[in-house]
């Protein structure tokens, strides 16, 4: 069996091992603090109430893991280099782009919520995109886990920035912050760049707390003004400037983004 290291970073360590039989991916939840272990176990908890994963989990001492199939295929992030790079091959992108809301609807149709989607989260395999890292995820109508700071501090919806930074908490994130965070996930694997403007709203990203950059972001930020894809940003745009009643669906979103051309 061949064992690789894909990341091992805040109390969560990651390999994917294959053999004769396949590949599968290996998560560790780690550390004194015992934070990676929870984190790991309540996504595994996710994991097993999808019916369309598969997953096996355990514990070694205060340490939890668990293992489920490789999915085989690349991140949105990484279907989109081409477009980063200005080679022009737009077809393929936006057609993942279109399927990526899809199965983010799909997730939503279910009556979940991700709660941390980013550019690496969803994968695009041969049997269309499947969602990883539910470790913030949770089922609308049950209790969310007891504290939620937010995903990724940049793709932050601005009412959810605002619920976290003033409380109390348990903060729930919401559909429509999914929403705003797959409009900036698809905004940010166009241009690879956040799709907030911080130098426009005098913030220096490197020396600002991610609790500063919350409040930054719920008293509002402009977008950022490269448009490489005007047509494709103006779609983005139009969902990540309106107020969470107004948003569109996820299936909404996909809708729009087949009227694009490339």
């Amino acid at each position: 069996m061949e064992l690789r290291e894909i990341t091992d970073r805040r109390g969560s360590a990651v390999w994917k091992a294959t053999g004769p039989l396949g590949a599968v991916a290996i998560k560790l939840g780690h550390g004194a603090d015992g934070e990676g272990a929870e984190i790991t176990a309540r996504e595994a908890a996710v994991l097993d109430a999808l019916p369309e994963y598969t997953v096996t989990a355990g514990r070694s001492g205060p340490d939890v893991w668990y293992v489920t199939p490789w999915l085989a295929g690349l991140s949105t992030w990484e279907l989109f280099r081409p477009v980063r790079d200005g080679s022009d091959v737009r077809s393929t992108a936006l057609a993942g782009a279109v399927a990526l809301c899809r199965a983010v609807a799909a997730f939503h149709a279910g009556g979940w919520v991700h709660g941390d989607l980013q550019p690496a989260h969803g994968i695009h395999t041969a049997g269309g995109v499947k969602l990883i890292d539910f470790a913030w995820s949770w089922r609308m109508g049950t209790d969310p886990w007891r504290e939620f700071n937010g995903g990724i501090t940049h793709l932050v919806a601005p009412e959810l920035a605002a619920w976290i930074t003033t409380g109390p908490q348990p903060v729930k994130p919401s559909q429509a912050a999914d929403v705003y965070a797959l409009a900036g996930v698809l905004w940010t694997c166009t241009t690879g760049g956040w799709p907030l403007d911080y130098d426009a709203a005098g913030i220096g990203v490197k020396d600002t707390s991610p609790a500063e950059l919350r409040k930054a972001i719920a008293a509002g930020i402009p977008l950022t003004v490269g448009r490489p894809w005007p047509q494709l940003q103006a779609v983005l745009a139009d969902v990540l400037i309106a107020p969470a009643a107004e948003r569109p669906t996820a299936d909404d979103l996909a809708d729009r983004l087949t009227g694009v051309t490339t």
